[in-house]
């Protein structure tokens, strides 16, 4: 059923179809409650049917479920696992900290309501709904960095043996010294047998194992082994494993930062002294912050006074005792928006005297400190004058000086100087200088600040160095010039270079100040009110003062401490046309609360060194002068209840400075006021007052001033002459119309006092109603900043009045609908302005902390015993009848209950109040909830004594529920957009609702009314098809309604029946799936549903949500035959036969249903992960992100510790087996690395880069790969997808390692016997599957080695993710310029199916993802122990992960135990175990795999030595590498294993040829191949086996132990012989000539001579030697054809060696002729994969390429003669058509070349001197590339040898005569090198025509030697002979090696 769109929009005017849309709306909403009730029957049809994948199923009735389901244990840790912790929720009340010691609430008691309920709402508890728990879910819960190492801590070391490098010092001494012996290559063929046994018998075995040989049954080994593999694991597999790389995930939420007072950046500064030349007089300071910019005054005034006690002492009598909070110097300032235009302006007073400032200032110019002796007379006249002015005018001050300090330059040369404090001097004028720098450094401040945002680094207060400045020059105050607006100007001036202030002649002075950042929590700090800053030890302790901001611009913070404060500036007077004296005029302000003078109140602040608080200001005078400016602030404690009454006066004195006869000090010149309050509003804003010349009458406060009273004479007719201005900073009084008039309506209301004043207006009860809703619509025309000032009680109102209709003139007038839209138009708001203040869920933190801090139901305040100030607006004129005695007719209580009392359209009271009054007073008697309902029981004792009749009381939840539903346009969108808001609310007032009616406990069922369900789940429908029918037009807001739905649904899981809301959960699902149906792009949409789905799946009780306990069984039913399969049992044990073990591992029904969420989870996985699915590759990322967040959430979750625990845990994701399963072919192939380089990654780690070391090309290990190496291409079962397909949808690595470690989870933690009961179940085929995966799973998790991780850090990175995923993949492995073009086109695919809106699929939040990726992958510079830390890790992981592999291993191999008749899956089984020991492990992995191999094979022998032959081989290499270990522990376990492998073998036959010889194979393979291969270490495994075979009682009596010793000593020549290549590693001619020399001594066993000439290839690809390459590549061709004779007798192959001959001349002495040869037949002779006529074919289309590469085309014809015969034979047109292909190419080639070929260049060198040993008067004709000239091959000889012997000893002869050996020095190497050419006879030259001819199968080389008859070599041309000297070399060019020996030698 699809929810039909419902027209909403008519339902609000039609009242009485309300209830039916509801029935309408639930009839088609599956899941209401009448559909669940009918859950049961859904259930058993479901059965039957299966439901699609992409479809919901219906879930189980959660809350039905468990009471009919008791679990059977009564406690242990499973109980927990069945239902929600009894605490899970709590309500708290906690008392919000508070910055000062007493809290800022004003002092009178008795108060209006608005201030009443401001003050509430300033310190009231925070209201908290905790989820105890919720911290444990993925929300909270990520795997961060940090908590990842908290998780680590304690792990072992893991051992790898490619970390232990061997030790260097003394290896290379010795391989020095090695190099520097003689060596002798025909010693004897294979070395002295005597001397290397007797090396062996004098080594030292490794420990033994103990009990190895008993005859243990197989049980008891398996159980051994079982436990040993268990102790000491690692328990959480997560916690090794790095979380995925994911951009904040969707289900993140922080808990809302705690509301608090707002402090931009704090800045504190000290003054320290001020002296001036001269000390006559005090001087007082003030400082306050300007900014020029915005031309704004940034902070209230400092006063500060540094005067000495002496100066002060001059004003005793005017100053009263100064209070403590008055003498402070340091001061706190605060910034919010700091810019480069902010300075610090200091002003200076004086005390009044007679004459104007310039006067007064010139002494102060003119004398200079150290003239103080000269001008003695002087100065003691100034000072009496000063002490008679201050005697006389002391309470007056006059403006003195002033200078400003640039902020901005002092923080930022601050900044910069790297002392700790800095000192700064500023003076203006001797230093010329001075400015102009300062200067320019501010002005390219600026301008980067105006590109920047305010923030700007170059303003960042928070962290410069401290600094004290000292200022050195002051600027003398103008009398005409002390407005703010000159100052401006002046500052404006001080940053130009040709300051006018310059030219000025200033006051010099000291004045040292302190600048630094302020600290956290600073001591002795007094608010701007006086209150002490906690912290405050000592009250006589000198306090800092906190200054007042006035930010630059808006601040919108919500108010949450109590400030009152009003400023007073008065700016001029304009007193010319007043007749009078009236010059020297000061201005006195009081605040008066009436009119007689004694009614001034002592509310204003003092400055510096005074009381604290006085009744009255004067401002400064300004001599003569009849019009003044000011520059006071005046500061003002405003009362927190003003009346009519309050108002401000100003009286305008006349001062006499000259003491004259009969004269006043100070005349009255006139008077003006300002009222307070006007309609009940503070009065502030600019005042231009006119001033009555006389008192003012009677009753004059009330009125303003601009009113003319009869009778009163004023200054200049009436005009306006005083300019004043008033500002207040208040948290009282709101200061905007709209939001005034709405408090005071809703204030008038609570009161019921009429009418109400408003404005002009009188508004009468009647008209309350209609101006009361204006009011609430008005409220969209407010200023934001009031609005967010006064967030918090703003939105309590609204939500009042939604819970509590008021009762107007007597009708309940119903206001949600109103309230509802005003709040969805101010969140709106909110979120549109503060774009700034939003978390990654658009959720604004300003109404978030709201949310979670202090809202609360109205009327439930912890114990408030009245409803007095504690309700919210708590009073009981809600809904009272006492109005009227007789009861309106309007008011018919017996109106039906259907009818709500949520329409506003109608009014009435619902349900009989009575009933409401019962269940009020019966709770009573049983309140035990300490006092919660108290609020409503006084309430309604009290009102019944008023009217027997109780007030509405709506739960706010229902109404806004219903408000929601029913609302429609774009009340409807708003509340859309900010759906979040509502949602949160809903849930904390659910919560709140439950907490005081005691329902926290009731069963889930009976705690919400249906209707209100009703409402919910019409909502969620309506909200779902809203996501549908959307998600592609508004795609933001989609995105936010999807999240913000999720969280609703997360909620309430928490508090409602569960099975309802996953019935909500179920019509989601429902919606997106028919509407996925009809899209032809899905992907974001189903992007959507993922990010719904996950946000769900972090509910911290996602466990228990799954009924984890659970048996899948179909729900309880009528039909006996279902019911009686439903008996319960705690365990698996009894029950798991009764039911299909498959439902658990697939995506059943009854799993779907039983296992809600998991079951949705893993559904979303399978679809995706679906190679099918149409254009969701984009998704793969983000659902496996989801499943590796779920998993790894629950590894780390303390109450999932438990192992019993866990494996529930792991059962809701058993089918994730399945799923993963699937996807075999899709996942990244992590064992590309190995095909690459033909061998595992372990044997050379040196170099990730490039295809290194002694490889084989990568084609010839594809052809070889078999018996010498392992084998390794992909298991077979990979292959089963067509490649076509494939490209597609391969998944990254990061995926396939997400995906694989989820897999190893589920396989860790899940309980065994589930398993093996599965794996049972399971085909072949199927377990094959498995096999693959765990085979891939060893490749994913391989360790990388230490070396790897120092390599990455060393690469320098760019920041992109391109480069993120290249490292990725190298080490995750791959790697190949093609692959890496493959991969990039791939990517394209995987990254944007779609081209949809969103770009990338792979990241939906772009917008983030744009600006910056993860911090922690950018600082790649890691330390050495971040390095090591990470290799730790790393280690463990591999370990783990293996050590997971290998018990899966073991349950499948006992699975096979018990059919037996899965036999043929033990081939898959060996084959991981071959892998993982291929792979680098840890010490402690080997062991147990070691002991597992060794139980495998004596259970069943059979296998390894008849069937898996290859295998066989593969182990015997393994073994024998890892008995070649550096690490002890290793070598004794691989021998061990060694060692029973051929005990086994020859059980079953009494001899053990196959081991024997495929041991010494693997012996010259190993010693071929590996660089870092030590034959010490494999001797003393050599010798461990020897004592295994001398210990052995059981078979000493048979011929084993001299098989053994046999096989031991053959063994240890090839190793002897070994150390003499590695000796000369260095040196390719002599390396290749020892192994040529090996190969020459296995002339007799064809398998291993093979792996040799293999190995040679593989030395001369690496050098580029093609040709060389190619010829051994033919010689392994020629010898498996010479056995393959033998074997079969097929016309189309190679007869034998004699078919090669044109090919290579050289070829037949591959001819198996002697009589040594072994027969093929025989038992494990050429038994390898090349012994084939596959493998031949292999060979020679090898050849083939290497003698293209080489450039000999025509060989390349030579080789394929041979090969089409056999696919002539074979009818493979195939093939036959590549290799025509390839010889047009190849013949195409050698027509282009024509002229252009060059092969190779040859010299004669010779050896003379005994240095070199055995080649000593050696000679050889050596192949040198083409073109290479005499000078290169003799510099590389002399170079070598010389390294090898010393430079000096080393010479080379420069002639080509024949040496004569007496004339040498014995103690020298002598080298001589000649250049020849290829000689041929006359008749050889008829056949040899081409250029190829003349330089192939080359045997004969000529050179010329000049020579004259009397001996010298050169002579006068007649003189002159040439001598020819033609070599023969015993082998024919090219060869399988580059030197041949010279056999003859004779000269023409």
């Amino acid at each position: 059923m699809v929810l039909a769109p419902l027209k909403l929009q008519g339902i609000s005017s039609l009242p009485k179809r309300r209830t039916e849309v509801r029935k309408q709306i639930s009839g088609q909403y599956s899941g209401s409650p009448q559909l669940l009730k009918n859950l049961n029957i859904v259930g058993n049809i479901s059965h039957h049917t299966t439901v699609p994948l992409t479809e919901a199923v219906d879930p189980v009735d959660f809350e039905d479920y468990l009471i009919t389901h008791p679990l059977a244990v009564d406690s242990g840790p499973l109980r927990e696992l069945i239902e929600f912790p009894p605490d899970d929720i709590e309500v708290v009340y906690s008392p919000r900290d508070c910055r000062t010691l007493v809290s800022a609430v004003p002092e009178e008691s008795e108060m209006d309501p608005h201030v009443r309920d401001c003050i509430r709402s300033y310190t009231e508890d925070w209201a908290i709904v905790i989820r105890k728990y919720h911290k444990l879910g993925t929300g909270f819960n990520p795997n961060t960095l940090d908590k990842q190492k908290e998780r680590q801590k304690g792990l072992p070391k893991q051992v790898f043996e490619s970390d232990e490098a061997p030790d260097g010092n003394n290896y290379q001494d010795d391989q020095d010294d090695l190099k520097r012996r003689s060596m002798s290559i025909d010693d004897t063929p294979r070395g002295s047998w005597a001397c290397s046994i007797f090396d062996l018998k004098n080594s030292l075995p490794d420990a033994l194992l103990p009990n190895l040989l008993d005859r243990t049954p197989n049980e008891e080994i398996d159980r051994q082994n079982d436990d040993q593999r268990k102790s000491n694991r690692h328990k959480e597999l997560f916690a090794l494993h790095p979380s995925p790389d994911e951009e904040e995930s969707i289900e993140r939420l922080s808990v809302p930062d705690v509301p608090k007072e707002h402090f931009g950046q704090r800045l504190l500064v000290k003054c320290l002294s001020l002296k001036f030349e001269i000390e006559i007089e005090p001087i007082f300071a003030s400082l306050a912050l300007y900014d020029v910019k915005e031309k704004k005054k940034i902070s209230e005034n400092f006063y500060f006074d540094l005067n000495s006690e002496q100066m002060k002492g001059l004003l005793r009598p005017h100053v009263p005792p100064a209070a403590i909070t008055t003498l402070a110097r340091s001061a706190i300032f605060s910034i919010t928006y700091p810019s480069q235009d902010v300075f610090l302006v200091i002003k200076l007073e004086k005390v009044l005297q007679q004459g104007d400032i310039g006067e007064c200032a010139e002494p102060y110019m003119i004398f200079k400190e150290a003239d103080a002796t000269k001008n003695k007379e002087k100065l003691e006249k100034l000072k009496s004058q000063a002490d008679q002015f201050c005697q006389r005018l002391g309470k007056y001050r006059m403006p003195f000086a002033w200078t400003a300090i640039h902020l901005m330059n002092i923080v930022s040369s601050a900044g910069s100087l790297e002392r700790d404090s800095t000192e700064v001097e500023i003076s203006t004028g001797e230093r010329k200088g001075s400015w102009s720098e300062r200067r320019n450094s501010s002005i390219v401040g600026r301008r980067s600040l105006e590109r920047t945002t305010s923030g700007d680094d170059a303003c960042n207060l928070t962290s410069f160095r401290p600094a004290t400045l000292t200022v050195t020059n002051f600027f003398k105050q103008e009398g005409d010039r002390l407005s703010d607006e000159d100052l401006y100007k002046f500052l404006a001036d001080m940053r130009r270079p040709s300051s006018v202030l310059r030219r000025l002649r200033p006051i010099t002075a000291q004045l040292k100040i302190d600048i630094s950042p302020a600290p956290e929590n600073p001591h002795y700090c007094l608010t701007p009110e006086l209150l002490q800053v906690k912290l405050y030890p000592d009250s006589r302790v000198r306090p800092t003062r906190e200054i007042l901001e006035f930010p630059a611009r808006d601040v919108y913070v919500p108010n949450t401490t109590y400030r009152n404060l009003l400023y007073i500036y008065p700016q001029s007077l304009n007193f010319a046309n007043r007749q009078g004296s009236a010059r020297n005029i000061t201005v006195k302000v009081q605040f008066m609360y009436g009119e007689d003078p004694s009614n001034a109140m002592p509310v204003i602040f003092g400055k510096s060194s005074c009381s604290e608080f006085s009744k009255e200001a004067y401002t400064a005078v300004v001599y003569h002068n009849r019009s003044p400016d000011f520059h006071e602030e005046i500061k003002v404690k405003l009362p927190a209840t003003l009346t009519d009454h309050h108002h401000l006066l100003f009286t305008f004195y006349h001062v006499s400075c000259q003491q004259k006869q009969n004269t006043p000090l100070e005349t009255p010149v006139g008077y003006t006021w300002i009222p307070m309050l006007q309609n009940g509003r503070l009065k502030t804003g600019q005042f231009c007052l006119p001033v009555s010349l006389e008192k003012p009458p009677q009753a004059y406060s009330v009125l303003s001033p601009e009113v003319p009273l009869p009778g009163m004479k004023w200054v200049d007719n009436h005009k306006g002459v005083f300019n004043v201005e008033v500002v207040a900073v208040s948290s009282i009084h709101t200061q905007d119309p709209y939001l005034d008039k709405f408090f005071a309506l809703v204030n008038a209301l609570d009161e019921h006092m009429f009418p109400v004043r408003i404005g002009d207006m009188r508004i009468m009860e009647n008209n309350l109603e209609n101006e009361l809703k204006s009011s609430i619509s008005a409220l969209n025309s407010s200023q934001l900043e009031p609005v967010v000032r006064f967030l918090h009680l703003l939105l309590d109102k609204l939500i009042l009045l939604v819970v509590r209709p008021p009762v107007i003139a007597g009708q309940i007038v119903n206001l949600g609908q109103a309230s509802f839209e005003a709040m969805a138009s101010i969140i709106n708001r909110l979120h549109k302005n503060l774009e700034g203040n939003h978390d990654q869920h658009g959720r604004n933190s300003l109404l978030a902390s709201y949310i979670y801090y202090v809202f609360r139901l109205p009327n439930t305040y912890p114990n408030s015993p009245s409803p007095g100030p504690g309700g919210l607006g708590g009073s009981v004129h809600y809904a009272t009848m006492a109005r009227s005695a007789v009861r309106p007719a309007s008011l018919n209580l017996n109106r039906s209950r259907s009818l709500s009392n949520s329409n506003p359209d109608i009014s009435g009271t619902p349900t009989s109040p009575d009933d409401e009054v019962r269940s009020i007073i019966g709770n009573k008697a049983m309140d035990r909830s300490c006092n919660r309902m108290s609020s409503h029981t006084e309430t309604s004792s009290f009102l019944q004594t008023l009217t027997g009749r109780l007030p509405t009381k709506k739960l706010f939840h229902e109404e806004l529920a219903l408000q929601w539903v029913v609302c429609s346009g774009s009340v409807r969108e708003s509340a859309l957009q900010q759906a979040w808001f509502f949602f949160e609310l809903m849930v904390k007032s659910m919560v709140h609702h439950l907490y005081f009616n005691d329902k926290l406990d009731a069963p889930r069922k009976s705690r919400f009314p249906e209707r209100f369900m009703d409402d919910i789940a019409a909502l969620v429908s309506t909200i779902a098809s809203d996501i549908v029918s959307r998600f592609q037009k508004d795609t933001e807001m989609v995105e936010r309604l999807n999240t913000s739905l999720a969280f609703f649904l997360n909620d309430l899981l928490s508090v409602m029946d569960r099975g309802f809301v996953f019935s909500l959960i179920k019509s989601c699902y429902k919606q997106v799936s028919s509407k996925l149906y009809s899209l032809p792009n899905p992907s974001v949409l189903v992007s959507l549903r993922l990010d719904f789905l996950r946000i769900i799946c972090s509910h911290e009780h996602y466990v228990t949500l799954n009924l984890p306990c659970s048996l899948l069984t179909p729900p309880a039913s009528p039909s006996p035959s279902v019911s009686s399969a439903t008996s319960q049992s705690s365990g698996f044990s009894t029950n798991v036969q009764d039911q299909k073990i498959a439902n658990m591992f697939e995506l059943s029904v009854p799993f779907r249903q039983q296992h809600y969420l998991a079951g949705l989870v893993l559904t979303e996985l399978a679809v995706i992960l679906d190679p099918d699915a149409e254009g969701l590759f984009g998704l793969h990322k983000k659902v496996i992100n989801m499943v590796h967040n779920l998993l790894s959430s629950h590894d780390s979750d303390p109450r999932y510790s438990d192992p019993q625990i866990k494996a529930r845990v792991a059962m809701l994701y058993l089918p994730l087996i399945g799923v993963i399963m699937e996807t075999v072919p899709q996942l990244h192939d992590f064992t590309e690395t190995h095909n690459q380089r033909g061998r595992p990654i372990c044997i050379a780690t040196d170099d990730f880069e490039s295809e290194n070391g002694n490889m084989i090309s990568q084609t010839v290990a594809m052809a070889i790969a078999g018996t010498s190496v392992p084998q390794l291409t992909r298991p077979g079962s990979f292959l089963l997808t067509s490649t076509s397909g494939r490209q597609h949808t391969t998944f990254s690595a990061e995926s396939s390692r997400s995906l694989l470690i989820c897999l190893l989870w589920v396989l860790k933690n899940a309980d065994e016997t589930v398993l093996q009961k599965w794996f049972t179940d399971l085909s072949v085929l199927q377990l094959n599957r498995l096999l693959d995966l765990l085979y891939l799973c060893v490749s994913c998790f391989e360790y990388k080695g230490k070396k790897v991780f120092e390599r990455m850090n060393s690469l320098t990175f760019k920041k992109s993710k391109d480069m993120r995923a290249k490292l990725e993949e190298a080490i995750l492995g791959s790697i190949g310029a093609r692959q890496e073009m493959v991969r990039r086109s791939r990517g394209q695919l995987e990254r944007s199916p779609s081209g949809s809106a969103f770009g990338s699929q792979e990241n939906l939040r772009w917008r983030k993802d744009m600006t910056h990726w993860r911090q922690n992958t950018e600082k790649f510079d890691k330390s050495r122990a971040e390095i090591e830390h990470e290799a730790l890790i790393d280690g463990n992981l591999a370990t783990e992960a293996n050590l997971i592999i290998l018990d899966t291993l073991e349950i499948i191999v006992q699975t096979v135990s018990v059919t037996e008749s899965k036999e043929s899956i033990l081939g898959g089984v060996l084959k991981v175990l071959l892998h993982s020991m291929a792979c680098n492990q840890s010490a402690v992995y080997l062991q147990h795999c070691f002991a597992t191999q060794r139980a495998l094979v004596s259970k069943f022998p059979e296998l390894l030595f008849e069937e898996e032959t290859e295998q066989c081989a593969d182990l015997c290499l393994r073994l024998l590498r890892h008995c070649s270990s550096s690490i002890s522990t290793i070598r004794s376990h691989a021998s061990a294993s060694l060692y029973l492998l051929m005990r086994q073998n020859f059980e079953i036959g009494n001899n053990f040829a196959r081991v024997k010889m495929q041991v010494t194979m693997s012996l010259s393979s190993l010693v071929g191949t590996s660089q870092n291969f030590n034959e010490e270490f494999l001797r003393r495994s050599l010798k461990t086996i020897l004592t295994y075979a001398e210990e052995d009682l059981e078979l000493r009596e048979t011929t084993f132990p001299d098989q053994v010793q046999d096989l031991v000593f053959n063994l240890h020549m090839i190793l002897s012989d070994t150390v003499k290549m590695k000796e000369h590693q260095e040196d390719p001619e002599m390396l290749i000539d020892l192994m040529y020399r090996i190969a020459k001594g296995y002339q007799t066993s064809p398998d291993l001579r093979l792996t040799w000439l293999q190995n040679m290839a593989g030395k001369h690809s690496e050098r580029s030697n093609h040709a060389e390459a190619a010829q051994c590549l033919v010689h392994s061709a020629a010898l498996v054809a010479e056995y393959l004779s033998m074997l079969e007798d097929r016309k189309y192959l190679p007869v034998g060696c004699v078919t090669f001959q044109n090919i290579s001349s050289n070829v037949l002495e591959e001819s198996a002729v002697s009589d040594d040869v072994v027969s093929p037949d025989e038992e494990g002779i050429c038994s390898g994969k090349y012994f084939t006529e596959s493998g031949l074919v292999g060979l020679l289309e090898q050849a083939a390429a290497s003698f293209s590469m080489a450039g000999m085309y025509e060989a390349v014809n030579e080789v394929y003669k041979v090969l089409i015969p056999i696919h002539e034979a074979n009818r493979d047109a195939k093939k036959l058509s590549t290799i025509h292909g390839k010889l047009q190419e190849a013949f195409s080639k050698i027509v282009h070349q024509d002229g252009k070929r060059m092969f190779g260049t040859y010299f004669r060198v010779g050896f003379y001197g005994t240095k070199f040993g055995d080649l000593d008067e050696q000679e050889f004709v050596y192949k040198e590339p083409a073109i290479t000239k005499l000078a290169e091959i003799s510099h590389r000889l002399e170079g070598f040898y010389g390294e090898r012997f010393g430079e000096d000893v080393v010479e080379v002869i420069k002639d080509s005569n024949p040496v004569d050996k007496c004339k040498l020095d014995p103690n020298k190497a002598y080298i001589q090198i000649t250049y020849v050419e290829p000689y041929f006879d006359t008749y050889e030259m008829k056949d040899r025509i081409t250029y190829f001819d003349k330089n192939y199968n080359l045997r004969r080389f000529m050179y010329c030697t000049p020579f004259t008859l009397d001996g010298r070599a050169h002579g006068e041309l007649h003189e002159q002979f040439k001598r020819k000297t033609i070599l023969t070399t015993s082998h024919a060019f090219p060869y399988i090696k580059t030197r041949v020996n010279v056999t003859h030698k004779e000269e023409n």
